[in-house]
């Protein structure tokens, strides 16, 4: 065994273990199946051009070099990201622990009932300190956010407001730019008209619909917008407020004016800079709105012993649902940050973050003061955590701090901008002041006293109690949290405890090799707006890894900006309409889906203003040629775009590909290929060879980015010479191609902290290596089918009998016995296993993916454990609903009580094979009450009145 050949520890198949798998599959060797499996007309025929594999070691010299080339500066840019503190604890037990990294969005509640608790933590934290009834478990970033709340009250407009045609927004010029640049992007394709001024010069009236203001601004001005929006009101007018969620602890919170709509980023709350993101965005709005509100919600509900159980509230919200219909394509939003952002409130409780708040407060009036003792001029009359400064020369100033390795935001050549943070203190003083004393040639006393003004008015400031709940009022030291982390992750089923082969998800290895950077400082610590010269490391970095994408998507260039898959797909599209527009052809809006596709398929064509025609698909889960040529004919002068996912969302390579695509380009079109089954393309296909123009990547899935709990994810797009000049850009730091859309996500390349991981990747598995990863993945896929076959009917195969990396199967027959596939679902967790994705694409199914990381031990386990439960289903009869799938799962209070009542015995309940008893994982609630809990919507933590009166 070659110690050092990465490909060995992230691929779960030993060599000696291919003979085996061949024969029971039917094949003589893993060639033959792959010929099988992939027509040969879409085969890559040379190696992919990708540099020779490095061992673990030297990716680690590698990543450790790079980051050398980082220059770590204190910056006080500010603008949305500032440096914050993560508590050591943090970063031990979340951050850098598979069992929160490695678990999956919630969707099987009774064994996520720990990060359910930890994200209702976060929301409640978001509730409070916003002022606002009702928040989601966080979305991408602010300026997602806040377009995210721009397009919701558009869809929540009054009758006669859209009877009316009304489309106005107006965006106050306080607003961040890059969020500003983002609604640009959203607004056009909906047809929403921005009206862009000062706020305190808007003319009040019925044709806007919205408005969205900056709470500070965006230069440190803390404005009181109560009159404005009760003026609002008045017209009719729906508010969002854009918030910087540490200034909330200090300031009176947006909610008290009566807005309708909260968003920012809960960065401050210690999550890393890492230039740009990942970070969790906050979302809080009126409970009239909690059926319109993007994203996850975590609720309050019951089990089916009556005790209190979490679980993902009002799902028929989301776009897997509402599909085309949807005001919102997010899926992926940015749980593990949420998870952290929600514990950095936990452990400092409100105490802590009013002491916080406060020391960044006054230090910020302690610079203020001896600037104005200098002689400069600070323009903002009150401020939270920045100033706006007039100099009388700011080249020469950023001359001079950049020498002292400090960052200032420049807004002209006379005006600059200085945002403290947690991490500043009075020793950080002197060398701030220093840079104007030196810069500006003048003599002064650096001293300031503690008699220092006041700057916040009384109106402003908070009177509100926050953050009252148990939660935030126990775990304050080290070892309380410690064990309160535990606590809840012990209640979780990840991948550190065993497969999890949902389908379309992609759960695979995410090595410790390559999460361990993210937890260096040198990578954590820099400002998305900094100079490239001093993201260096970074630069590096992300070129390289978009030249990796190009390689194996065998397109032009690379975007890594999108900040998840949706956002991929959004910014695929985006660029799609913009190169249709640059040749004229306005008319181009329809865009062709498949039956079968992911729900966030039509809600971005439709968010990127087209509109969506529906194919069929075939008995054999094929596209339906016939219909889509029929819809192709049709629609031929307008056709945009088709979407297509590939190999298909049914699992299987359909040998008509290469047709289609020229369908599509020979009527004017553009194909965008969805990414989402990417593992099984990887070096032996891809998107170009097939025929595409532009296809996102689910960092998060293929190329080993951990899914978090929910996020977070990387989407960037690949695409076409001919797209290429539409790559999205930044307002602030150039980006995209020479004719750039605006911006898809704040930060110039989205979360470029996460995207260490697939670079990391890529460089230690190489060609052969990543090769190898889906050659496997497909062998894994095919050896499962072999051996439930006969007792599950796989739906759809390839021609020659092949499922791809994924397959299918069909659980309806078992309701001639009473059985849903919700019951195998939960009998899985019995045996230790999360269920395969349910009831998509198709409903009562279950589609599997064991990805190529998992060893034949754990796929034999798997197995083993289907089979057993179709003999149970076997045993289980309509008339008598208390069975053992019914009843499942099973918990150890029931297994543990006195009172027995079930037709079964404990250990077939709880012990069904030998090898649970080895390592036996407990659901910690019953089945939850979906319905009960959407009838009874509760958001948040138990209020502390509640244990009062207990």
């Amino acid at each position: 065994m070659n110690t050092e050949k990465f490909a060995g520890r992230h691929i779960g198949i030993r060599q000696q273990d291919l003979e085996h798998m061949c024969s029971v599959i039917g094949v003589k060797d893993l060639n033959e199946l792959i010929d099988q499996t992939i027509p040969d007309d879409i085969r890559l025929k040379n190696e992919l051009d990708l540099a020779p594999a490095l061992s673990e070691h030297e990716f680690l010299s590698l990543i450790q070099n790079l980051s050398d080339k980082n220059k770590v500066f204190k910056s006080y840019i500010g603008l949305g990201y500032h440096e914050s503190l993560t508590p050591s604890v943090i970063k031990r037990n979340i951050l850098e622990n598979p069992g929160w990294y490695t678990a999956y969005t919630p969707y099987q509640a009774e064994i996520a009932q720990g990060r359910l608790e930890a994200l209702l933590n976060y929301q409640t934290m978001v509730c409070d300190l916003t002022g606002m009834p009702l928040a989601n478990a966080s979305l991408l970033d602010e300026s997602t956010a806040a377009a995210e709340a721009m397009t919701m009250l558009f869809d929540v407009r009054s009758r006669q407001q859209k009877k009316d045609g009304v489309l106005k927004f107006f965006v106050s010029d306080e607003i961040l730019p890059q969020t500003l640049s983002l609604l640009q992007t959203r607004s056009k394709p909906l047809g929403i008209e921005l009206v862009i001024g000062n706020h305190e010069e808007f003319d009040f009236n019925t044709i806007f619909y919205g408005a969205l203001l900056q709470y500070p601004g965006k230069y440190g001005q803390v404005f009181d917008y109560a009159d404005f929006v009760n003026k609002a009101q008045e017209n009719e007018i729906k508010v969002a407020v854009a918030a910087d969620i540490l200034s909330l602890v200090v300031l009176t919170p947006p909610g008290e004016w009566g807005v309708d709509v909260v968003v920012g980023t809960t960065q401050r709350f210690g999550i890393p800079l890492g230039y740009g993101g990942p970070h969790a965005a906050f979302f809080a709005t009126k409970e009239d709105y909690k059926r319109s509100i993007p994203g996850r919600i975590i609720g309050v509900t019951k089990d089916t012993d009556g005790n209190r159980a979490l679980r993902m509230a009002l799902q028929t919200r989301e776009q897997h649902i509402k599909r085309d219909k949807a005001t919102s394509n997010i899926c992926t939003a940015q749980v593990l940050l949420a998870v952290m952002a929600g514990m950095y409130a936990v452990y400092h409780g409100p105490e802590g973050l009013k002491f916080i708040a406060n020391k960044v407060h006054d230090n910020t009036r302690r610079v203020s003061q001896i600037l104005d003792n200098l002689g400069f001029e600070q323009l903002n009359s009150s401020f939270f955590d920045t100033l706006k400064v007039k100099v009388k020369n700011a080249s020469q100033l950023k001359k001079v701090a950049e020498q002292r390795a400090i960052n200032f935001n420049y807004i002209d050549d006379n005006t600059i901008s200085i945002s403290l943070n947690e991490a500043f203190s009075e020793k950080d003083i002197k060398p701030l002041v220093s840079c104007f004393i030196e810069s500006q040639h003048i003599k002064g006393d650096i001293s300031f006293n503690e008699d220092l003004k006041l700057v916040i008015p009384n109106n402003l400031q908070r009177r509100s109690p926050f953050l009252e709940q148990v939660e935030f009022n126990t775990y304050h030291s080290e070892t309380q949290l410690m064990r309160y982390i535990k606590k809840l992750e012990r209640k979780d089923l990840a991948l550190n405890h065993s497969m999890i082969s949902l389908g379309s998800c992609t759960m695979k290895l995410n090595a410790a090799s390559e999460m361990l950077p993210l937890s260096w400082a040198k990578w954590g610590n820099i400002h998305p707006f900094v100079p490239l010269d001093q993201a260096k490391g970074y630069q590096i970095m992300l070129q390289e890894l978009e030249s990796q994408l190009n390689v194996i998507t065998g397109f032009a260039a690379t975007s890594l900006q999108p900040n998840s898959g949706a956002q991929g797909e959004y910014a695929g599209l985006m660029t799609i309409r913009a190169y249709h527009e640059s040749r004229g052809d306005y008319d181009r809006n329809i865009c062709i889906i498949p039956a079968s596709a992911h729900g966030t398929n039509p809600a971005s064509a439709v968010m990127a203003g087209m509109q969506v025609v529906v194919t069929k698909t075939d008995e054999r889960g094929n596209i339906d040629v016939i219909d889509l040529e029929e819809k192709v004919n049709q629609h031929s002068a307008n056709l945009a775009a088709l979407m297509v996912t590939y190999p298909s969302t049914h699992g299987v390579f359909e040998s008509s590909i290469k047709y289609i695509t020229q369908l599509i380009h020979d009527n004017g079109g553009q194909v965008y290929m969805d990414g989402a089954n990417m593992n099984a393309q990887v070096g032996l296909t891809n998107p170009a060879t097939i025929g595409a123009d532009v296809c996102h990547l689910n960092l998060h899935k293929t190329f080993a980015i951990p899914h978090g709990g929910g996020g977070p994810g990387v989407g960037p797009i690949c695409v076409a010479e001919q797209l290429k000049p539409f790559l999205p850009s930044n307002p602030i730091i150039k980006t995209g191609g020479a004719d750039a859309i605006t911006a898809i996500s704040g930060a110039p390349w989205g979360s470029a902290l996460a995207c260490l991981i697939s670079y990391g990747y890529i460089k230690m598995l190489g060609a052969k290596g990543v090769t190898d990863a889906t050659r496997i993945a497909i062998l894994n896929a095919n050896y499962i089918k072999e051996r439930l076959n006969g007792k599950y009917d796989v739906l759809y195969t390839g021609e020659k009998g092949r499922a791809a990396h994924e397959m299918i199967i069909d659980c309806r027959p078992f309701k001639d016995h009473g059985i849903e596939v919700t019951d195998i679902a939960k009998r899985l967790m019995d045996y230790g296993f999360h269920a395969p994705t349910v009831s998509f694409p198709v409903a009562g199914t279950m589609m599997i993916e064991p990805t190529e990381s998992e060893g034949l031990t754990e796929l034999d386990r798997f197995c083993d454990a289907m089979l057993a439960i179709r003999t149970e289903i076997e045993e289980a009869v309509v008339e008598n609903p208390n069975n053992i799938l019914k009843n499942s799962p099973h918990t150890l209070a029931m297994i543990t009580t006195d009172d027995w009542t079930f037709p079964y015995s404990r250990q077939k309940a709880a012990f069904p094979l030998p090898f649970v008893a080895d390592n036996k994982f407990w659901p910690s609630v019953r089945r939850t009450d979906e319905a009960f809990g959407d009838r009874n919507l509760i958001c948040t933590c138990t209020p502390i009145e509640a244990y009062a009166e207990a």
